[in-house]
């Protein structure tokens, strides 16, 4: 169905290819996952698959890429396009509706697919993507995580025999991406549809695999079964690196796959006190009986939550719970019609947005919305005068900042020619320069690779000893367990349970990690916590030594 043969390819103006010489094979109705640290070529090579690369994107290819028997070069996007659903990094890319229901339907119209037949298709869509109570939403009142299952039903419109995506689950909640991609097996499997995906959130998807192509930059590519390739991997999920470390052979893939191994280990005591420590000091940021009404209705109900100096603060829930609504409220982005927010002493009401954010840096879901200057650095720079400082005021220089982030290399490059996750970093770094006392981010994993994430995961640890208040919306549950001193849970709009990691992700089935589940009811929620405890003499749970 794919062939990738020998191929090259090269953006304008750049001194060398983003891939090069890659070649793998992906037979009909096979799942290829595509894998590789951010800016390694990963959406570059799905553009391959449309011929959006070269035809949009310029540049040079060489070698052959043949999709169903189509030279996508030759074809152009729109004659792939029948053939290809492409599903892009950021879903508002592709959107041309306004209403849910109007999008879905667009390609048909385009196809003039006869109206029965395509009511039955969107009926069909909106109930596999579990859409149909969004169907009369406008697309811009939806989170991020539900604009992106819109994206992949439009995708799927045209019951097109290749389907691409390119970072489906990365705005999605546990549940929702466990839904989406249990429909993307049905439709392999009913459908006998071709799917490659990018992915960085391999504890996802690796169970839907048939096909693992490892992208290395510019030494050649590993394509293998996923097990065969799974030990190439410097960084991977839990459950391979917790069977690295105690030599389990071939490494599991999935949690199912782990169980086997676990049943044969002898788990006795050794369970986790999931108690609240105190807190110390006065907060940073607070929150008093907040109610935010959002499109008519209410998204935020009676929020009070307090943020200290010196704590990661993780708040969870399902896509539309609240979440991003409440972090625009608490710095003056949308105000509450009851209740108030508190910087320190100071009713954000009455204060500017811009004198809220010097102290409280937020990142939102979209990078692009901080992306303005021509350079990755000048975006620090404007960022510092806009805010009246001056570099030689900071104790970090942006250059250094910059280097911190996994971004010295990319100082003088266009912030929008560089991928989702180097655009997360950068937009991050445009908010840290003026050396906030709070940080707000949502979803900074977002197209971040396993490595990009551990570095984040220490500058998060560094800015909590340095007494900043960090509170991370995520739904990356492996990254909070890591990170977080206080979990809250959000539904419907209202904080519904608050304690330590340990007291919620362990006993919440929706937000539990891999070794939650696979350790159930010991509180351990990370490999380094479950390594802790070898297997004893005497058959028991025993602190390592």
């Amino acid at each position: 169905m794919i062939a990738f043969d020998r191929v090259t390819y090269t953006y304008p103006g750049a001194t060398q290819p983003v891939l090069r010489d890659v070649s793998f094979t992906v037979a009909q109705g096979e799942v290829a996952l595509v894998v590789g640290p951010s800016g390694v070529g990963k959406s570059t090579l799905l553009r391959c698959l449309n011929g959006l690369a070269p035809h949009f994107s310029g540049g040079t290819l060489t070698g052959k890429v043949l999709v169903a028997g189509l030279d996508p070069v030759r074809e152009s996007p729109r004659g792939m396009s029948r053939h290809v659903g492409f599903v892009f990094q950021d879903p508002e890319a592709q959107f041309v509706m306004d209403r849910v229901e109007d999008e879905l339907a667009f390609a048909l119209e385009n196809a003039a697919i006869p109206l029965p037949e395509m009511d039955v298709r969107v009926e069909t869509l909106l109930h596999w993507l579990d859409l149909a109570p969004l169907r009369a939403r406008a697309l811009t009142t939806l989170s991020g995580g539900e604009k992106q299952r819109v994206a992949i039903a439009a995708a799927l419109a045209s019951h097109p025999a290749v389907l691409a995506l390119d970072e489906p689950t990365s705005q999605l909640d546990p549940q929702s991406a466990k839904e989406v991609l249990a429909a993307l097996a049905r439709l392999n499997v009913e459908l006998g549809l071709t799917i490659v995906l990018a992915e960085h959130r391999l504890e996802r998807v690796l169970p839907f695999a048939d096909r693992l192509v490892y992208l290395r930059g510019l030494e050649a590519p590993v394509v293998g079964y996923p097990e065969e390739v799974l030990p190439h991997l410097e960084l991977a999920p839990p459950v391979a690196v917790l069977g690295k470390a105690l030599g389990w052979s071939p490494l599991p893939l999935s949690i199912e796959e782990a169980l086997p191994f676990v049943q044969k280990m002898a788990v006795g005591e050794g369970e986790i006190s999931p108690a609240i420590l105190p807190h110390g000091g006065f907060p940073y940021l607070t929150t008093e009986d907040l109610t935010v009404v959002y499109n008519g209705l209410p998204a935020v109900r009676g929020v009070s939550v307090a943020l200290y100096p010196g704590e990661v603060v993780a708040l969870l829930g399902r896509n539309g719970a609240g979440k991003t609504t409440l972090l625009r409220a608490l710095v003056g982005l949308v105000h509450p019609q009851e209740g108030k927010v508190r910087l320190g002493v100071r009713n954000v009401a009455r204060l500017d947005v811009a004198e809220v954010c010097r102290q409280v840096g937020y990142l939102p879901q979209d990078p692009n919305a901080l992306l303005f200057a021509d350079t990755v650095l000048d975006e620090l720079y404007i960022t510092l005068r806009n805010h009246g400082l001056a570099p030689e005021d900071l104790t970090l220089a942006p250059e250094t900042l910059l280097a911190r982030l996994g971004l010295a290399d990319k100082a003088q490059t266009y912030p929008r020619d560089l991928s989702v996750g180097e655009r997360q970093r950068v937009a991050l770094a445009a908010i840290l320069v003026t050396q906030p006392g709070a940080l707000l981010l949502d979803e900074p994993t977002r197209g971040l690779d396993y490595e990009a994430k551990q570095a984040l995961l220490a500058l998060l640890h560094e800015w909590r000893s340095a007494g900043m208040a960090i509170l991370l919306v995520t739904h990356d549950v492996e990254l909070a367990a890591q990170v977080a001193d206080r979990a809250l849970l959000m539904e419907a709009g209202q904080i519904v349970r608050e304690g330590t990691p340990g007291a919620v992700l362990a006993t919440t089935p929706l937000f539990h990690t891999q070794m939650a589940r696979l350790f159930p009811g010991k509180g351990w929620l990370t490999v380094q916590e479950v390594l802790r405890y070898v297997t004893s003499p005497n058959g028991g749970i025993a602190p390592r030594a």
